[in-house]
């Protein structure tokens, strides 16, 4: 009798370096710096990533800006959206090879004020939809709910951005 052992496959193929047992949260940071070309292409920087939350930040360059001198409103967005998926990771780090995909679905942004200067984004992932994840088991689909608070460089809360994410599991080996 031969034992073939699978190699992951889908989202959780990238982290396959990452021992589930004892997350290496700072290779997380650096592996999820890269992952998404558009965001390095716009400068963002995975600052913090951890269990509980991740932090970016997006540069005061006035290619990220608007005509009126305050950061762009996709910006804003990009930002949001790496650091709700860097927080998926972050909490999912010791169930990553059960993940096969991992989609933004939906959101919801509301914009408080201007942004100006360096702009910072901290996500985080709803704590009950982080507990049903890593209870689940097999293959399934399921909602997970994020969140991304957007401050400017005076520490200006500036936007608010709910993230409906869906979730599929798959068969671990």
């Amino acid at each position: 009798m031969t034992t073939e052992l699978k190699a992951p496959t889908g989202f959780g193929a990238v982290f396959a370096a990452i021992d589930p047992d004892n997350p290496d949260y700072a290779l997380l940071q650096r592996v999820v710096s890269r992952l998404i070309p558009f965001g390095t292409h716009a400068g963002v920087v995975v600052s913090e990533l951890g269990p509980d939350r991740a932090v970016v930040e997006v540069p005061a360059e006035p290619h990220l800006g608007n005509h009126l001198g305050t950061v762009h409103a996709g910006a804003q967005f990009l930002a949001a959206d790496v650091a709700g998926a860097c927080a998926f990771v972050g909490a999912m780090a010791t169930r990553l090879s059960a993940i096969g995909s991992f989609v933004l679905r939906d959101s919801r942004v509301a914009f408080r004020k201007p942004a100006v200067g360096r702009l910072r984004a901290v996500g985080t992932i709803d704590r009950n939809d982080v507990e049903t994840v890593l209870a689940s088991v097999g293959e399934q689909r399921l909602d997970v709910d994020g969140r991304a608070l957007l401050f400017d460089e005076a520490g200006v809360l500036v936007g608010k951005v709910q993230l409906d994410y869906v979730v599929t599991l798959v068969q671990e080996a």
